[in-house]
């Protein structure tokens, strides 16, 4: 009997260990890996009641050995204005551009299969015309696709934004004192992936700028121009971001299940539990509060929800920037102004990400604690310090 049951304990051991080699085996298996770039813009016609715009998307299948089909794509197109749009047309065309497959003229998109490690493009041109054109801020095109293959048919969006409204990089000066500087709030179009930080400052801080100035941006629009940002539809919350997100208040970006899941998915499940139950153990028994935004990783306390910034990134949530150190570099190679990106709020707390060796920390804060670039649809991320000649 006890040779019986031995024996229907081993095989029962056996099947289970079986079952989960089985379970790991497909865990890492890659599935449907095809992801659509930032895409490519520009203008084709820029006047005053036609705009033109040619956006290319590129679809990569990331896996190592398996087909994925790209079976279906529309975009969808959204103007925001300052004014009606009662008077404003727009119609879009959509040509695939596939390796050695003609391109259709009629709007259909003709399935392809991705191999391995190639591409395939879509090409979207955008035409707009009427009146008020230049009320128009920026398009949010959504590109609704559907990917097939070994994970099943998956319908996916991605979201481009293209500005439409430049601010002239003339603009009139109208600089602000402080105790220790001057400081100087920049307006920029709606920056989006397609921008890069040395570009913009030297589009529209250059003309301004002198030799000992300093140049701060906030650390959400470097997020945005580095594509780090999601739409919740993108985000899946699972069980430990639906459970613990109600234990955050309603005003933290940690406090909706998506939000708390980017987090997670930034940081890894592990890592945010465990801050959170010594976060917990700290506050409920030493009143020290904080522990759990200190052990959770860099983006928890970055990481914007949705309403937390312009629109469309209203509709978004933005985590914080990669590489803060990296990007001021750029910046002062750039332009040869120190450099600095910082997180202000109207709350008079000024937190510095990353700043170039020249930056005096305590001018920062002096200059920015009145957040001279507003926490409203001002549209001044950029603010420029001219250190007084005592500083």
């Amino acid at each position: 009997m006890n040779i019986l049951i031995g024996l229907g304990l081993a095989i029962a051991g056996l099947v289970l260990l079986l079952w989960l080699l089985f379970e790991w085996q497909y865990s890492t298996r890659q599935g449907n890996l095809l992801e659509f770039d930032s895409g490519i813009w520009q203008f084709l016609t820029y006047e005053p009641e036609h705009y033109q715009i040619e956006l290319i998307l590129t679809a990569t299948n990331k896996t190592r050995n398996l087909d994925v089909f790209l079976v279906e794509l529309k975009p969808e197109v959204s103007l925001l204005s300052s004014d009606s749009l009662d008077h404003v047309h727009s119609e879009t065309q959509l040509r695939s551009r596939h390796a050695n497959i003609t391109s259709r003229h009629d709007n259909y998109w003709e399935s392809y299969i991705v191999s391995p490690k190639k591409s395939t493009s879509a090409e979207i041109q955008l035409n707009i015309t009427g009146k008020n054109l230049d009320q128009l801020k920026t398009a949010w095109v959504k590109i609704h696709y559907t990917i097939y293959g070994p994970g099943g048919r998956e319908e996916k969006v991605k979201h481009c934004i293209i500005p439409l409204q430049f601010p002239n990089g003339e603009q009139r000066e109208r600089w602000r004192p402080t105790p220790d500087a001057d400081v100087l709030p920049i307006r920029t179009h709606i920056l989006s992936a397609g921008d890069t930080p040395v570009d913009v400052m030297q589009r529209y801080v250059i003309g301004h700028a002198q030799a000992g100035d300093i140049v701060t941006i906030a650390e959400t629009p470097i997020a945005i121009m580095q594509g780090n940002f999601y739409h919740p539809s993108d985000i899946k919350p699972r069980w430990l971001a639906k459970r613990l997100c109600y234990y955050f208040q309603s005003t933290s970006s940690l406090a909706t299940a998506c939000g708390l899941q980017t987090l997670i998915n930034e940081s890894g499940a592990w890592r945010v539990a465990f801050a959170f139950i010594a976060g917990a153990i700290a506050k409920a028994l030493f009143r020290k509060p904080g522990v759990f935004y200190m052990l959770a990783g860099e983006q928890a306390r970055l990481i914007d929800d949705v309403t937390g910034t312009l629109p469309p990134y209203d509709q978004f949530i933005v985590l914080g920037p990669k590489n803060p150190q990296a990007v001021v570099d750029e910046i002062k190679a750039g332009t040869g102004l120190e450099a600095a990106i910082v997180d202000v709020n109207d709350l008079r707390r000024v937190k510095v990400l990353a700043a170039t060796s020249g930056v005096s920390e305590k001018l920062l804060n002096q200059a920015l604690v009145m957040n001279p670039a507003g926490n409203a649809a001002e549209q001044t991320p950029i603010v420029l310090i001219r250190p007084n000649r005592a500083n």
